[in-house]
This record gives C-alpha cells, sequence and structure tokens, in this order.
C-alpha cells in the first residue's frame, strides 16, 4: 500500500508507515538548518511518527521556534543521560535546569562529586560520544499512576509531586539509552541532529551552551551577565526559602489554604526592593533622570507608579515621562526587513528633540513636552510644561531607556538606570524550567485581550516580532542597569490561568496559531487556578488582570 504525500505543493508517494523521518532525510539539502519536526494536516507530530494515509507535511526547523524548544528538549535529555553515565545513578541526588541566561542554560548538580573543569569535560566528552553514537529518541505511553511510581523510583520527586495534580489519564515517558524522564513538548528523532552545543564551568553549577536561532549551527562563546544571573539566583532562593521550587509545590500551598499568605509574603517582599531602589536614588543627589527599561509585559507602568510612591516618601517629586511621546510622525517611522513600520527601533525615535528637552530641563529651563497622538500618527503640544525645581527627578519609561545612544548628552552621574523584567523564579519541575517568556507572553494575552481588543491568536501571531525586537533593542543593555527588579511573582499563572484559558480556547484548530495555543493550554494546566479576588489593587498583576489603582492601561 501506497500514500500520497503533498510536500511544497508536490505529490509523492511513499510505502504506508514510512517514517516522517526517512522523508524529511529527502528534503534536508533542501533546508539549510535541519528538520526536526514536521506538521501533518497542520498537526505537529514527532519525526518518528508515520505517514498512513494521504497528507499534506510541512517540515519544521531548529530555526523555528517550535523546533528551538524541540532541540533545547532533547538537548536536556541528553545533558542528564551523560551526567548519570558519568557520576553515577546512586551517587547523583538531583539534576537541575534552572534559567536561561542568553543561548545557554544554567544547570546544578546536587552530588558528591565535585563539579570541575576535568568533570565537566567529561560529560561533555560523553555527550558528543552519544551524539556520534546517533541513538534514537524512545517514547511511551503510561497511566498517571504509573508515571507517579516510575518518578519515586528514580527519585524525580518534582514529578511525582507534580503528577498528582494531573488530570488527564496519560503521560509520555522519553527514553535514551535506558535514562527515561518526563518532557513538556515534543523530542527530536535521534541524537545525531544534537551536534551543537558547548558546555561551561559557571558559578555553583554549568551553563549548556547552545545556538541561536539566527545561526543554528555555530554555538556562540558563553558571556557571562552576572547582574541579570544574580537576580535570578536571589528569586530562586527567596522561592527556595518559602519550600516553593516548582508547580507542584505551589500546588500544595493553594490546596492548603496558604495562597493568601503567600500573596501577601510576595507582594510584601517586592514592595520591599521597590523601596530599595528608591533608597538607592535618593542617596545620589546628581541622580535627575531615572531610566527604566525591560521587555514586553515586566509591568513597567505600574512599577514606575509604586517607584514614585517611594520617592515621594523620600521628599522628591517625581515626573514621569513616556519615550512613546517621542516617537517620530509615523510617516517617518522606519521600515523592518518586511516592510512594516519597526516602532521599537531607536531611530523611530526623535533623539535628537528629546535630547534637546531633557537638557534643557537639566539646565534649569521651561520646556514644552510633547504628547504623542497615536490615532493620527503624530507628535502634538498641548502646554505640557515642565520645569525641574531642587525635589524634583524625573522618571523616564522607554524600552530604549539603557541605551546611551538616546540620552547622549545627558551626564551620566544624572542617569540612574532601572532593568525591569518578569523572570519567572518557578519550575515545572526540576528538568522542566518555565521560560520566562511564556509568563510575559501570558501576561500580554490577557492585558491585551482586556483592554485593546486584541484576539490571543493576534498576540501569539506578533509575539516573534516583539521578541527580535527585545533581542535587538533591551537585551543588549541589560547589564548596564545599576539595579534589576524582577517583576515576575511565585503566584502568577496561577491567577492568569483563569484570564488565558478562555481566550486560547478561542483559537480555532486551524489557525497557524494554534499549535502555540495548544502548547500554553497544556501548561497551564499544570497549575490549580486562584481567584484574584485577594491580590493587592497596586500588586503589578493588576497591570494585566485588571483593578488597578494606577491608571495602567
Amino acid at each position: 500500500m501506497s500514500v500520497k504525500v503533498t510536500i511544497n505543493g508536490i505529490v509523492k508517494e511513499y510505502a504506508e508507515n514510512t517514517t516522517l523521518f526517512d522523508i524529511s532525510q529527502e528534503y534536508q539539502k533542501e533546508y539549510s538548518d535541519d528538520i526536526i519536526l514536521a506538521f501533518v494536516d497542520h498537526k505537529l507530530r514527532e519525526l518518528f511518527k508515520t505517514v498512513t494515509k494521504d497528507c499534506t507535511v510541512e517540515f519544521v526547523t531548529t530555526k523555528d521556534s517550535a523546533g528551538q524548544k524541540t532541540y533545547m528538549r532533547g538537548m536536556t535529555l541528553l545533558l542528564l543521560k551523560a551526567i548519570y553515565d558519568e557520576i553515577g545513578n546512586q551517587n547523583v541526588e538531583k539534576v537541575l535546569v534552572e534559567y536561561a541566561i542568553g543561548p545557554g542554560y544554567y544547570c546544578e548538580i546536587r552530588s558528591d562529586a565535585t563539579l570541575d573543569d576535568a568533570l565537566i569535560g567529561r560529560i561533555e566528552a560523553r555527550m558528543h560520544k552519544i551524539v556520534e553514537e546517533d541513538i534514537p529518541f524512545q517514547k511511551r505511553s503510561i497511566t498517571t499512576d504509573e508515571a507517579i511510581d516510575l518518578f519515586r523510583n528514580y527519585r524525580m520527586y518534582d514529578k511525582e509531586k507534580l503528577f498528582r495534580y494531573r488530570r488527564v489519564s496519560k503521560a509520555n515517558i522519553y527514553k535514551l539509552g535506558g535514562f527515561e524522564d518526563y518532557f513538556y513538548g515534543y523530542m527530536p528523532p535521534r541524537t545525531g541532529m544534537l551536534k551543537y552545543f558547548k558546555l561551561y564551568k559557571y558559578d555553583d553549577g554549568l551553563i549548556m551552551q547552545l545556538p541561536r536561532s539566527s545561526n543554528t549551527k555555530e554555538v556562540p562563546a558563553f558571556e557571562p551577565r552576572h547582574k541579570l544571573f544574580h537576580v535570578l539566583k536571589e528569586s530562586n532562593c527567596w522561592g527556595n526559602t518559602m519550600d516553593i521550587e516548582n508547580v507542584g509545590s505551589l500546588n500544595d500551598v493553594i490546596c492548603k489554604g496558604g495562597i493568601n499568605d503567600l500573596i501577601l509574603v510576595q507582594e510584601a517582599l517586592q514592595e520591599k526592593k521597590i523601596g530599595a531602589i528608591a533608597e538607592k536614588i535618593v542617596e545620589n543627589r546628581s541622580n535627575k533622570f531615572v531610566m527604566i527599561s525591560g521587555p514586553s509585559s515586566s509591568g513597567k507602568t505600574t512599577f514606575s507608579h509604586r517607584l514614585s510612591i517611594e520617592l515621594r516618601t523620600h521628599g522628591l517629586n517625581p515626573l514621569p515621562i513616556a519615550l512613546d511621546n517621542y516617537f517620530v510622525n509615523r510617516e517617518n517611522t522606519p521600515l523592518d526587513a518586511d516592510g512594516n513600520p519597526n516602532f521599537e527601533c531607536l531611530e523611530a525615535i526623535d533623539i535628537e528633540q528629546f535630547n534637546k528637552d531633557m537638557r534643557g530641563l537639566l539646565d534649569g529651563q521651561r520646556v514644552e513636552l510633547p504628547t504623542f497622538n497615536f490615532k493620527t500618527g503624530k507628535r502634538e503640544y498641548k502646554g505640557n510644561y515642565q520645569q525641574l525645581g531642587k525635589d524634583d527627578i524625573l522618571v523616564i519609561e522607554g524600552i530604549h531607556g539603557l541605551n546611551d545612544k538616546l540620552s547622549y548628552s545627558l551626564p551620566k552621574e544624572s542617569k540612574f538606570k532601572i532593568y525591569i523584567s518578569a523572570l519567572t523564579q518557578l519550575n515545572i519541575d526540576e528538568h522542566n524550567r518555565i521560560p520566562t517568556t511564556d509568563g510575559r507572553l501570558i501576561r500580554r494575552m490577557v492585558r491585551d485581550a482586556r483592554t485593546r481588543g486584541t484576539s490571543a491568536k493576534e498576540t501569539i501571531a506578533m509575539w516573534p516580532s516583539v521578541r527580535r525586537g527585545e533581542e535587538e533593542n533591551i537585551f543588549p543593555f541589560q547589564e548596564e542597569a545599576d539595579v534589576m527588579f524582577n517583576s515576575a511573582l511565585i503566584y502568577e499563572l496561577a491567577i492568569l490561568k483563569l484570564y488565558a484559558e478562555p481566550i486560547l480556547f478561542g483559537i480555532d484548530r486551524d489557525c497557524p496559531e494554534y499549535v502555540e495555543a495548544k502548547r500554553l493550554l497544556k501548561f497551564l494546566d499544570y497549575f490549580i487556578g486562584v481567584s484574584p479576588e485577594e491580590v493587592p489593587h497596586n500588586s503589578i498583576i493588576r497591570e494585566f488582570i485588571g483593578g488597578s489603582y494606577f491608571k495602567v492601561d
């Protein structure tokens, strides 16, 4: 029996039950990046699946978002296999895949073995050996109860706890050369395609460095981001202190009635940190410009309001300025590679006018500040005059705030730079991290659906463009900040779940965005939902779910 398979508009016949991997090998030469998954009739499939009927196949490479995530999961299982091979099952208490540092992932090994360069070298050599052997990833489906028993036997207690809250009856387990684990998402077909990686010793653990999406076959050198790492580690330590390292632990707190206390403690911690930032600003009276920057949906607006309140308690008078008001008129906005207006590049800002106004204020002049009319696409002047007094300080919020090219004329000593991002400190379990971008995407979907009438489908569709803008205009400058603030709340995904699920379910199965919606729905299914009633009205999360004391919409 044969089946007809349509690929790139051309129909070919294959024997029934031919694997997608075998078919992909015929077409690999047409792609500059490795094929790692495939859509079969618009449904995402792993390459070890077979074709059993006439269908249309579209290949997914490691350059695509779904392909990147699959490569990362395969690399994680490869790393775990090599660690247990080199140190020995009986000598490893736990391996933790913690957080992303650029294209690298920080991991810790809890073991009696000393994690030095020699051991890391052996682990890396073992990984390369497994890649050379081109071992297939094997997948099997077991019941949730069987999975709980399996994880207990493997001493993967985080997974055991998580699966006690699973509502589905089955779980897919992946096996690599005798080592079994559970992963939230699809896997590559074989280890042979996991060629591109490098391990580095860093802090108390190691960095598994992977390629960037811009060049999937080149591993860039690891560039430490010490300030970012410190904030991530501090947030992680706080979660550990609260005995909430993962989603299973958060669910335990919710089930035992402790969520209200957790909300109060988390909010108090953020208030304390905002207060400490205000104190640092006040310590140096030459600070006249507070420059706040961060990626989309970090809660910059609420943070700016709360910081301004703290500054007032110290006798300062903060004056807010949004960089968006310095957009060039829309007809002068630069275009991106696709010919669309690029509102996120530095050239979309009237840098000269911004510097002229800020310099004038610094020199004590009375300056009329603009307002950008987003309906007409033009800057307007409506009599908003400002003049800096002795106790006045400007709080400037915008994505280019940390880039000195924006504020080139202002003395360095007059600027205090703050980087804010929602750096998720919670993991699904020890081997499955929650990407920071997922938390921010869910925040943005909920906010945009509520305030802008933007569907979840539209938000997902535009997200890659938003991410490119962040990679180009925000992340390269984050280490230049004087302080970093983590706006992620350890409980927030349990709140956002109630708002995000209905709008994600509204995405039609035939839409290209459905695959991402399905992934996010599966992810949110791990959480027990929580009512927002106990969330304070000055909380950063209120910027997204509504009910904020501040004007944030």
